[in-house]
């Protein structure tokens, strides 16, 4: 758009050019001017890959300086490699990554200026914006149309690029669309009229362009549907909603509709239809309009119609004129102080913004500055000064649009010039003269006349004036008529104005007698110049001379005479030589002079003597004087400061004395700083003199430059600045890089882009790379040193991408890498994103996929990111944006990656099949991203590969129909095609296929191989028969195996699979091992089998022996080796090659521990093992092992090794009783080496030398010699004796028999070891005279006296008695014994034997059919390890079998489980004392899972009418094999499910007789020993012609209506129903919730009656308790579990009363605990070993007495035993209210109790019981482990199930209600105790886990005490039998039916038998011993010598009704009582928790 109509330079009107005016008279003016050469650019848009150049649209003559400036009046500076203006005034814009971008430079306002000498004008404003690179796709879609109609198809562009880019060409199938059926719109829409059937076999896509990078894109394929026409309203295909066009262009108003009939269309404009004009044109596309006109804005409707409808496009279009400015007047030329007016005319809009320029600055509204109109036209300027003159600019701006005007003002220069002047002539009188000055001036000049020095005054004779020339000079004249001579002179014409003056004078002589003119006196001032004037008249006159004193001047140098105008010069007047008269003499004629006289009178000026201030500093004293050395009295004088009377509170004394003025200043300060000026006055003359003071101050830094950062294209502040006096200067230097600097000053200047600020700092305004170095800041001010100071700046570079390709293409399937390089600051962070154009946004690209790798190699400046893509595939064609960030910026690179691939595969279809023709047609796919070149068709045999196919090449891309032909008829042929482009072939096409009839197959399978894959396996595997000899489809294989024997005795197992492909395999299962196998493989199709392949042979792989070396004999030889011999296992037990034998063996001590296991390898038998202990009982196994490990231990066997003598004794001591009286005692030997027979005491003394010999009995230790003779000494040695012989002999003691014998103790220190639960006691045995007394102390901490209570008690001889030990009675123990002559002592180390520590037990392999288990033994709990036992179960099965396991194993292996399945799994050690505690359960799962169908296999292989073929190879048994198959279809309509006659699962199967087009359902069920599988799907049936039916839908109706109807009622009845019921079960879940708290509640009340409840129920009467005994029940329900039990067929009445309840405030309320309590725990023996897992009550240690748990501080103070010990340290005691005198506890005890007689004594049970107790300390003290206690509630389920399967409890009822793990150890529950009964409080485990009921396998017994069974005993506090409440009563657990008198008598027998008779329901009460009740509480404890003996059964029940047990389960004893050797009895206990 121009704004000037003066643009173009071909039309400069040089007449406007203003003229320049020069300071210099009567010099021509030059010419100068300014103008726009291109003002209609306004806006520069370019890509930012390539810049751009923008020349300034203004110029000159002369040539101007060209400048570029922001829109905000920042000058543009340089920016290397960014921004760059030419000299030529050109701004260049270099191209730039887009790290690079920066909204200031490329997108931002610009404008130029040009300034000359005639002003500065501005260019108008131009928009700078640079596109970057974005990724975009174009698209097209799908468009239909009725052939015969019109289609559009439209380019669909981003709209964040739709500005840029531009419709180049449309292409179908990649051929340029071209015809006059095709038109392309001004839109770049595809117009296609007269639609064809054929137009829609093609593919359409558009080209577009991008008009700045240049960049294209191919859009994606379209096609066009082509349906019949039918009858329909028009509808618009295009339109448009607003258009907006400049004026005089052509617009073009899409509107195209459908619609059958065609359409017709009419257009209106605001409502009316259109004028006819010759530039509205209707097209095929709408409405074009050429050279538009503002007129033709408005509402456009075009209508379209036809008979079915109509439809409208409504659009508005906008014709817009641009913006025009002029500026008048166009020539304004003034002066200086003149006034100015311009007026702005804008045309092309009614809304614009309008601004005023002068010079390019903007014109603001002031005092002399008036802008007027409604948007300020109008610009008055009054008062012009010179500088207002140049160029004026009137701007108009609405948008981005503007628009400009300027003229050029001129104001010349005004100081008068003139031009023209008179010049000196001679007149005679009365002549008339005029006298003209022609000046030149601005303002007009006035003009002034004198005649020497006096002003002419205007008279008769004297006429002045002036008159104005055209060009506005001013003539001024003076005329003078009649002159006369007084009129001579010299005549000066003045010119004055506002701007300056100017006087030209000359000469006018009038002839007449010659005189001077009278002149006056002159004062002169001494020093300076004086003229003095000698006016002449008349004319001639000859000469003028000047005297003084009569002497002619001058006479010296400072005297100018100039005779020619009579003036004298007197320079540097002095007062002595110059005041005085002086004479003009005039010769007017020959010797005749005229002369006047002058008087000069010289006044002298005062004159001041220079004076200067010195350097000063801060604080110093100042006096300075002022002296007028000479000059006229008086003299004034005074000081300014600064041109300014001095401020008197700056300090400053004055002191002024004659001709002399001092200044004074006591504190110099900086204020002091100044000019100080002295000033004389006297008449003649003010004189001043000045002088600086400086108060000089060095400089110093105010801010120092420091290090820093500067971000590259920001700016940045290098901060710096200084003070001092006089102010400093500050100097920047610069050393670029980090080397040793090497400063060079800076260059600055205020349009530079490094500038410095006025406090000193420096700006960089746009940081480059290379501003990186040192900076020197340097102040100076010539006051001391100067100062400096560097800093380094640190150029941080933001991340940039550097170098990328902005496109590149790639192959499918190949591997592509796109890099791109970034620099700036290190680290750099590199990120890929994928441009996703569905979402419009991008994602990030994980280097961790697989398809993706990004790769970043760091260099010293860079960073090289490479993305690897491998394998490319489609989705990958986008773009990709590589970014680079780091802390100081980001940068992307956008990559458009083109994904080429061979095209898809055309879509195939049959159009006509003949007899040997095949008609096709195909529509085309994608292309690939490369255009289709043609298409390939195959054709082959079925059975032929593709490579001998037959192929028609290079069909035209441009055909979509061929015929193949030449075929053979029913023959099956496969026929293909493929689609070509320039990257490859496409995959191939659908198939088409025709099947021949099949024949038997010719040939056998191929490559038979076969492969032991284990010990009892071999896999098969074979390829099918050749192609060409299988003569059909492979159905099935038979493969057949048998044992390879020399004359093929064995017959072949066969097996039939189904073919799955070309490689079949089977595996071989359940064979013998390590045996040779011979295979044949045999194919079949539908015709019938092949021949068989030839037989293959392969061997099952070795295993472990399977059976133990035979015949086992061992013999000893001597008494240090056994020999021994065995045989080798049978051939086909050793399942391998033999390696050799292992022998394991081990001794058996005598005091029940085993020796160190030893194992020996040999080759063969017989074997001697030698180095053995002398008679010894020795184990021994052995075992055959081959390469696969060892196989199976033999059994045991036991031998002894030979006699031989004994050792010496192991101690001997000998003691004085008397005087003749010594006691000998000894030690048996360390090694007996056989029976000891007996011992032979010696006694010898010396004068005479007698030696006696004593014997002893084997079992005795002590021997009395007496009659000894007092006070002689006698020796003692003691020696044992076997069958072998005498042993060695014994140390020899001596000893001298005494009166006074000192006591002496004969028992020797040492080592007690007891298993834990028996009476031990610690010999004692002292001697002396008189008889010691014996003390005993045991070691706690310090020795202290040993405890003496109920359990432990020292007898008369001395010995320490502890009955019942338990762990923590171990430790040292002293006994002590002393008389009045001395005193002696021994120690005791009591060990405790308890059973073993839980193993720890792991699995470390499993199989489909075995697991292998390890385990670590625990501690062996001070005893050998006698063996283990394992148990395992199934997980699901309550049946659990046992193992037992040598002591020596450490490895298991369970052979033949079942594959895919759960076992659980637990070990018990075994030792002296008992098994130990049961393992934690573990479990494994053997290899292998259920059945499951393959996703990537089709169930249905064909479906026809009537059958349909399963393909079931889907069906992989999980590693199992599968077991059953059931097959399951029915019709949807029908319930009957029909089976499929099969039992096994093949690889395919046929339903035949179906019903036609019906749906099915088909159930399928496959087992394997893992689990079940199921499959459900529904199917259909086609239609007798093959095709398929409706998919499912509601059973049909006839009313449609009513059927809709019925549906939506039912509807909303089943959704009604559904609601009611959800809030029906929601309210019933509230109440039930409500219930069940209240009941909690409840419970928590009745707790407070507990005690008195309890006491209540055990003071009834008898009847009282019979009556109790018909509701047989127990109840203990605590908060966290309940545990129900109750007799079923006895439930006749319930009393409230019978059921306990244990809730939490029983063991909360520390206010109860002087409440009476008794224990009660429920115990009972087992009776089966095969019932599976009870209750482990491992948790709860027997051990803890009641005494010790009675005295809490007494158990606090008890030293602990060993820690492997204190696991059985306490017992745990369930406490309840009871009456003192009826203290119980029902236990089973796992004690192994010896068989007693009745009436014997009953030592106190060992029970396992729980008792919560609330003191935690005392919990913590007696604290046991619960490591193995946790179980889950489904083990606890279990439990509960399995002990209902119980002999003893078939008739109870079992429930559980809740069971809880408890999460914290501070819930402990007490039952507190009261003064009348016995302390039974216990405490519990504090740990988590409290609360549960744990599921374990039977507890083992040791099998090899079979007399020690577990009796259940009842306590006997105090000796007393016991009354044992009904509702706590168990023993009806034990034996149902009895009655009283026989079961009583069978309580006393050795072991417990079971019940003969069943008649009773109930059990009889325990009838009550005879006893004394016990009054106190001591009384209570347990008495040893207290008789209790249980009840005794009646004579009927004797031993024999042992063998009669339930119906459901055998006897574990045999007819004597004894438990049989091959049951395995584990006692079992509930624990109720």
């Amino acid at each position: 758009m121009n704004l000037n109509a003066r643009a173009k330079p071909k039309l400069i009107d040089r007449g406007h050019q203003p003229k320049a005016c020069r300071t210099c008279v009567l010099f021509e003016d030059l010419h100068s001017s300014l103008y726009f050469v291109n003002a209609s650019v306004q806006e520069v848009v370019f890509a930012s890959t390539t810049g751009t150049l923008v020349p300034c649209p203004a110029t000159a003559v002369p040539p101007a300086t060209l400048r570029w400036y922001l829109a905000t009046g920042e000058e543009s500076y340089n920016v290397p490699g960014i921004r760059h203006v030419h000299p030529n005034g050109t701004l260049q814009i270099f191209h730039f990554p887009p790290s690079s971008y920066n909204k200031v430079i490329h997108d931002n306002t610009y404008y130029c200026t040009a300034e000359n000498p005639s002003g500065k004008i501005r260019s108008q404003d131009v928009h700078i914006k640079a596109v970057l690179r974005e990724p975009y796709t174009v698209r097209v879609a799908d468009q239909t149309a009725m052939r015969g109609s019109v289609a559009v198809f439209k380019c669909i562009i981003p709209s964040s690029v739709e500005k840029y880019i531009t419709v180049v060409s449309w292409e179908r199938d990649t051929v340029p669309v071209t015809g006059p059926r095709f038109s392309r719109t001004s839109t770049g829409a595809l117009y296609i009229q007269d639609v064809q059937k054929e137009d829609e076999l093609f593919n359409y896509r558009c080209m577009t362009k991008h008009r700045y990078t240049s960049e294209t894109r191919q859009s994606n394929s379209a096609r066009l549907f082509v349906p019949d026409p039918t009858n329909s309203a028009p509808v618009i295909l295009d339109g448009f909603e607003k258009r907006e066009i400049m004026a005089t262009n052509r617009v073009e108003l899409p509107c195209k509709a459908s619609g059958h009939p065609a359409p017709k269309y009419r257009w209106l404009r605001d409502n009316r239809p259109l004028e006819p004009d010759t530039r509205f044109q209707q097209t095929m596309t709408g409405l074009v309009i050429e050279n538009a006109q503002p007129s033709d804005s408005g509402n456009y409707v075009c209508e379209v119609w036809n008979s079915y409808g109509n439809a409208e496009v409504i659009g508005r279009l906008l014709v817009k004129e641009p913006l025009r400015v002029v500026v008048s007047p166009r020539k304004v030329k003034g002066s200086v102080g003149s006034q100015v007016s311009l007026t702005c005319s804008v045309t092309g809009s009614d809304e614009y913004e309008l601004s005023w320029y002068r010079n390019g600055d903007k014109i603001n509204a002031a005092v002399s500055v008036h802008m007027n109109g409604v948007n300020k036209e109008n610009l008055v300027m009054d008062g012009m000064a010179k500088s207002d003159g140049g160029a004026y600019q009137c701007f108009a701006r609405k948008g981005k649009l503007s628009a400009q005007d300027f003229v050029q003002v001129i104001l010349e220069d005004g100081t008068p010039k003139i031009l023209s002047a008179f010049s000196e002539k001679v007149v005679s009188p009365n002549e008339a003269v005029s006298l003209l000055c022609h000046v030149k001036g601005t303002p007009q000049p006035v003009v002034t006349w004198t005649l020497d020095d006096d002003l002419v005054m205007k008279d008769s004779r004297h006429r002045m004036g002036h008159s104005l020339t055209a060009d506005g000079n001013v003539i001024s004249y003076l005329n003078i008529s009649h002159t006369q001579v007084r009129d001579s002179g010299v005549y000066r014409c003045t010119c004055n104005n506002s701007a300056g003056t100017v006087s030209y004078q000359a000469r006018i002589n009038v002839r007449g007698p010659a005189d001077i003119r009278p002149m006056k006196n002159l004062t002169a001032i001494a020093g300076r110049d004086t003229y003095i004037h000698c006016h002449v008249i008349g004319y001639p006159y000859y000469s003028i001379k000047w005297y003084k004193n009569s002497n002619l001047l001058p006479f010296n140098d400072r005297q100018r005479a100039f005779e020619n105008n009579g003036t004298l010069k007197l320079l540097n007047v002095q007062k002595e030589l110059d005041e005085g008269e002086y004479a003009c003499h005039v010769l007017v004629q020959p010797q005749l002079f005229k002369n006047q006289s002058v008087h000069v009178t010289v006044k002298v000026p005062p004159f001041i003597q220079p004076f200067e201030f010195p350097r000063y500093s801060i604080g110093h004293r100042v006096f300075v004087p002022c002296v007028v050395r000479s000059g006229d009295l008086p003299i004034s004088i005074n000081w300014e400061k600064d041109g300014k009377p001095i401020n008197a509170s700056l300090g400053v004394t004055i002191d002024n004395i004659d001709f002399t003025s001092s200044l004074r200043i006591s504190n110099l300060q900086r204020v002091h700083n100044g000019t100080y000026t002295c000033i004389a006055r006297n008449d003649a003359a003010v004189v001043k003199y000045q002088s600086q003071l400086i108060v000089r101050v060095p400089p110093r830094f105010k801010v120092q430059p420091k290090d820093q950062d500067g971000i590259y294209g920001k700016a940045v502040i290098l901060n710096c600045s200084a003070d001092g006096e006089p102010r400093p200067t500050i100097e920047w230097k610069y050393s670029k890089g980090a080397g040793v600097p090497q400063f060079h000053p800076i260059a600055l200047n205020s349009g530079y882009r490094i500038q410095m600020l006025s406090n000193g700092s420096l700006l960089i305004k746009h940081v480059l790379e290379e501003d990186a170095g040192y900076y020197l800041c340097k102040v100076s001010n010539d006051v001391g040193a100067d100062v400096s100071k560097s800093m380094y700046l640190n150029v941080k570079i933001p991340a940039m991408i550097t170098s990328y390709p902005n496109s590149t293409v790639a192959t499918k399937g190949e591997e592509i890498q796109m890099s791109c390089r970034a620099h700036g600051e290190k680290p750099i962070m590199m990120r890929w994103e994928k441009e996703v154009e569905k979402e419009k946004q991008s994602h990030m690209i994980n280097p961790d996929m697989w398809r993706h790798t990004v790769s970043n190699s760091k260099g010293p400046d860079d960073v090289i990111s490479t993305l690897k893509i491998q394998p490319t595939m489609r989705e990958d064609s986008g773009f990709f944006s590589c970014h680079a960030i780091n802390s100081y910026g980001e940068d992307r690179g956008i990559i458009q990656l083109t994904v080429q691939e061979p095209p898809e595969p055309p879509k195939v279809e049959i159009r006509e099949v003949k007899e040997r023709t095949i008609a096709l047609r195909w529509t085309m796919g994608f292309d690939g991203n490369s255009p289709i070149t043609g298409y390939d068709i195959e054709c082959k045999n079925k059975s032929a590969t593709w490579e001998k196919a037959r192929r028609t090449r290079d069909v035209s891309p441009t055909l979509n129909l061929a015929t193949i032909i030449e075929l053979h008829p029913s023959s099956t042929y496969n026929i293909r095609m493929f689609a070509k482009n320039h990257i490859g072939d496409s995959e191939p096409s659908n198939e088409l296929t025709v099947t021949t009839d099949e024949a038997d197959p010719e040939g056998p399978p191929q490559d038979v191989t076969l492969e032991a894959m284990s010990s009892q396996s071999i896999k098969v595997t074979w390829k099918a028969p050749q192609k060409h000899l299988q003569n059909g489809m492979i159905r099935g294989y038979q493969v057949c195996h048998r044992e390879h024997s020399a004359n093929g005795s064995h017959q072949f197992i066969c097996a039939s699979v189904e073919s799955t492909g070309d490689s079949e395999t089977l595996t071989l299962n359940n064979l013998k091992k390590y045996t040779q196998y011979e295979v044949v493989v045999q194919a079949s199709n539908s015709a019938g089998p092949g021949p068989a392949s030839s037989e293959v042979r392969a061997t099952t792989m070795e295993d472990v022996p399977s059976r133990a070396p035979e015949n086992v004999a061992a013999t000893a030889t001597s008494p240090e080796t056994i020999s021994l011999s065995w045989s080798t296992p049978a051939r086909e037990a050793l399942n391998g090659v033999l390696q050799g034998f292992r022998v394991i063996y081990w001794a058996n001590l005598p005091d029940g521990e085993l020796g160190e296991i030893r194992n020996i390898t040999t080759l063969r038998s017989p074997l001697e093992l030698d180095g053995l202990e002398k008679y010894t009982n020795y184990s021994v196994q052995v075992l055959a092992f081959t390469r696969a490990g060892d196989g199976v231990r033999s059994e045991q066997i036991y031998i002894r090794t030979k006699e031989d003598v004994p050792g010496p004794p192991g101690g001997v001591k000998a003691s004085a009783a008397s005087n003749s009286v010594v006691y000998v005692s000894w030690l048996p030997p360390l090694k007996m080496n056989g029976v000891i027979r007996k011992y032979t005491v010696f006694c010898s003394s010396s004068y005479p030398t007698v030696v006696s010999e004593f014997e002893a009995a084997p079992d005795e230790f002590l021997h009395r010699v007496q009659n000894l003779s007092r006070n002689r000494k006698y020796s003692f040695w003691v020696l044992a004796v076997t069958a072998a012989g005498r042993g060695n002999s014994s140390e020899v003691i001596a000893v001298e028999p005494l009166a006074k014998a000192p006591a002496r103790i004969l028992t020797f220190s040492g080592t007690v070891t007891t298993p834990w639960m028996k009476d031990i006691v610690l010999p004692c045995r002292a001697v002396g005279d008189p008889p010691p007394m014996v003390k005993w102390m045991k070691e706690s901490g310090s020795p202290a006296p040993a405890v003496i209570d109920g359990r432990r008690s020292i007898h008369g001889n001395g010995s320490f008695v502890i009955r019942t030990v338990k762990a923590e009675d171990s430790g040292y123990y002293t006994c002590v014994a002393s008389n009045n002559w001395g005193t002696d002592e021994i120690t005791l180390n009591l060990q405790v034997q308890v059973p073993p520590d839980q193993p720890r037990l792991t699995v470390t392999k499993t199989t489909t059919t075995s697991i292998t288990l390890s385990w670590i033994p625990g501690d062996n709990g001070g005893s050998s390890i006698r063996g283990y036992i394992l148990q395992y179960s199934e997980d699901n099965s309550e049946q659990w079998g046992s193992i037992p396991i040598s002591p020596s194993e450490r490895l298991y292996r369970l052979e033949n489980l079942k594959c895919g399945t759960w076992y659980k799994f637990t070990l018990t050690a075994q030792n002296a004392v008992g098994p130990g505690r049961i393992s934690e359960i573990i479990e494994a799962k053997t290899h292998g899972k259920e059945p499951q169908f393959s996703k990537e296999q089709e169930l249905f292989t064909s479906i026809n009418a009537t059958c349909v073929r399963l393909n079931l190879i889907g069906w992989n048994d999980g590693g199992c094999p599968i077991t059953s198959f059931t097959l399951e279809y029915r019709p949807l309509d029908s319930p009957v499910w029909t089976k499929a006659q099969r039992t096994s699962l093949t690889k395919s199967y046929n339903l035949m007789d179906l019903q036609e087009a019906t749906w099915y359902e088909l159930q399928m069920k496959v087992h394997n020993s893992a689990g079940l599988a199921e499959k459900r799907v529904k199917f259909a049936t086609l239609n007798y012609d093959g095709s398929t039916i409706p998919p499912l839908v509601q059973t049909a109706v006839k009313d449609p209506v009513k059927k809709s109807g019925h549906e939506g009622v039912k509807m909303m009845v089943t959704i009604s129903c559904i609601l009611v019921g959800v809030v029906l079960l929601f309210v019933l879940l509230m109440v039930l919730r409500r219930r069940r708290r209240e009941q909690r509640l409840k419970r928590l009340r009745d707790a407070k009656s507990l005690a008195e409840m309890l006491m209540s129920k055990n003071t009834r009467p008898s009847d009282t308790l019979n009556k109790q005994q018909q509701t047989l029940r127990m109840h203990i329900d605590i908060p966290r579990a309940q545990l129900l039990i109750e007799e079923r067929d006895t439930m006749e009445t319930v009393d409230d009363r019978s059921t306990v309840l244990l809730t939490e405030n029983d063991f909360g309320e520390t206010a109860k605990q002087k409440s009476a309590t008794a224990a009660h725990t429920v115990h009972y023996q087992s009776l089966s070993q095969a019932t599976g897992p009870l209750v482990d009550v491992s948790d709860v240690r027997p051990g803890t007495s009641k005494s010790s748990l009675s005295n809490p501080t007494a158990r606090r103070a008890a030293k602990p035993g060993p820690a492997a010990r204190n696991r059985y340290a306490s017992q745990w005691t369930l406490n309840r209210p009871h009456p003192p005198v009826s203290t119980h506890t029902l236990s089973t005890d796992w004690r192994l109790a010896t068989p007693r007689v009745a009436g014997s004594v009953d030592k106190e049970s060992d029970s396992y019981s729980v008792s919560p107790s609330q003191d935690t300390d005392r919990a913590r003290s007696s604290m046991v482990s619960t490591e193995s206690a946790s179980s889950t509630y489904e083990e606890l389920a279990r439990a509960y199930e399995h002990a209902k399967m119980e002999e003893q409890l078939r008739h109870a009822k079992f429930t559980i209600t809740e069971c809880f793990i408890s999460d914290t150890s501070s819930e402990q529950m007490t039952a507190g105790t009261n003064d009348y009964t016995d302390s039974l409080t216990s405490s519990t485990p504090s740990e988590s886990g409290i609360c549960r009921f744990t599921a374990s396998p039977p507890k083992p017994q040791d099998a090899c005490r079979v007399m020690n069974m577990a009796v259940p005993k009842a306590h006997r506090p105090g000796g007393e039998l016991v009354h044992l409440p009904p509702y706590l009563r168990m023993d009806f657990l034990l034996s149902r039916g009895a009655s009283g008198g026989p079961r009583e008598a069978a309580m006393g027998q050795a072991c417990l038998e079971p019940q003969k008779s069943r008649s009773l329901k109930r059990p009889s009460l325990l009838a009550p011993t005879p006893m004394e009740v016990p009054a106190s509480r001591e009384a209570q404890q347990w008495q040893p010598g207290s008789a209790s003996t249980l009840p005794q059964r009646e004579a009927g029940s004797d031993l024999a009704q042992a063998a009669k047990l339930s119906t459901s389960q055998e006897s574990l004893l045999d007819s004597r009582g004894h438990l049989k050797q091959s049951s395995n009895p584990y006692a079992k206990s509930y624990t109720l928790v």
